[in-house]
């Protein structure tokens, strides 16, 4: 067993009997000295995700939010109306705040840019699916990314689309460069957050895209630092439509076209682990979008699939044994996040807005002018 592995099922064992002593110190109960428990389940934290405090306290500090985001997490498994677990991740010791300005970007004011709102006319009438994946396709999805401290999470998302549709449409693999849409962004704010659209118009903007080996992530920007021009074009786009605010309709292009680009509301994301999120709007309010991901399928849970009741903790209820619609999700946390950097939201309920800007480019190679000459 890895020491990865060995540390991860340590974690679990030893939180399943805190979260209910933590919840009702927090709420007012004379808690005394912090268990040893506790100590014990934050240390294994620490060498999981390779965490160090400057100072005993800031440890200190840093121990009370761990404490206080398991008491979330259970509060969170109890609320969940779905197959989703709560826990430990490599985000518990962050507040909300700390958290949504480091991996969310800034909800929109107003609204988004008036492109033209359509579902391309080749797929209607088509019927959707019971199930799309296009992980399953070779070469289609590209590695899960990792926007570290770099609010970046827009252009991560869009680069994901064009590189899916690219390999859909052309039959060729790539991963585009994130770095140039941070470098050459006109409209957004690199890594202090942008939109998808920002992304799009640098593509525009830019005649293409580089790639990611020619032009690789640093996890910074520099404003007036665009490197664009110095670096061969890989991939270009057409342009880039919104998409109905409908599920079906979502899920009718994303199988007949490919992946699209969607923003949401992140607040359940910090403490998930695993399984298909159902939210209510008020747990997960669908106006207040401010992550964007993409979105890559969907399907249904087996009627087997949720906590079993030996493995139920102390801390958790066990979910019903029936099918749960989902829509499968790429994040841009790393592959040690969620369900090796994916995630499942529920389907059919706009889950935490997932249908308040779905996006997605389209794509056409340039046009090869012909030399016109006078005949002689």
């Amino acid at each position: 067993m890895s020491l990865t592995v060995h540390l991860s099922h340590l974690l679990a064992l030893l939180v399943a009997g805190l979260a209910q002593g933590i919840e009702g110190s927090l709420r007012g109960q004379d808690p005394g000295p912090q268990p040893l428990e506790l100590k014990e389940v934050f240390t294994l934290f620490q060498i999981r995700y390779n965490r160090s405090y400057s100072h005993p306290a800031e440890h200190a500090r840093r121990l009370d939010i761990f404490a206080r985001n398991l008491a979330k997490a259970q509060q969170l498994q109890e609320e969940d109306l779905g197959t989703a677990e709560f826990g430990v991740t490599p985000f518990s010791d962050l507040t909300e705040e700390e958290f949504g300005q480091l991996y969310g970007h800034q909800r929109v004011a107003g609204e988004a840019p008036s492109v033209s709102q359509k579902v391309g006319s080749e797929e209607w009438g088509q019927s959707v699916p019971p199930t799309c994946d296009w992980r399953k396709e070779a070469g289609i999805i590209s590695s899960i990314r990792n926007q570290q401290n770099c609010n970046c999470c827009w252009a991560m998302a869009a680069a994901g689309n064009i590189e899916a549709l690219w390999a859909i449409k052309y039959h060729q693999s790539l991963e585009v460069s994130v770095q140039e849409l941070l470098d050459c962004d006109r409209c957004g704010n690199g890594c202090k957050g942008g939109f998808v659209w920002d992304a799009f118009l640098t593509v525009l903007n830019n005649s293409g895209l580089a790639s990611d080996k020619d032009y690789p992530f640093k996890g910074n920007s520099k404003p007036h630092r665009c490197l664009a021009k110095k670096h061969k074009k890989v991939a270009w786009i057409q342009d880039f439509i919104m998409l109905q605010p409908c599920e079906q309709s979502i899920a009718r292009y994303l199988a007949t076209q490919g992946p699209i680009t969607v923003t949401i509301n992140m607040k359940l994301l910090q403490q998930y682990q695993k399984g298909v999120i159902k939210a209510t709007p008020t747990t997960c309010d669908p106006q207040l979008v401010d992550h964007s991901v993409l979105l890559v399928g969907f399907g249904k849970s087996k009627s087997a699939e949720g906590r079993q009741a030996e493995a139920v903790s102390s801390w958790s209820h066990p979910h019903p044994r029936y099918s749960i619609p989902y829509w499968i999700l790429k994040n841009s946390w790393g592959a040690n996040w969620g369900e090796e950097g994916y995630f499942r939201l529920h389907r059919g309920s706009n889950t935490c807005g997932i249908t308040k800007y779905p996006f997605t480019a389209r794509l056409d190679k340039p046009v090869k002018k012909h030399q016109v000459s006078c005949p002689p």
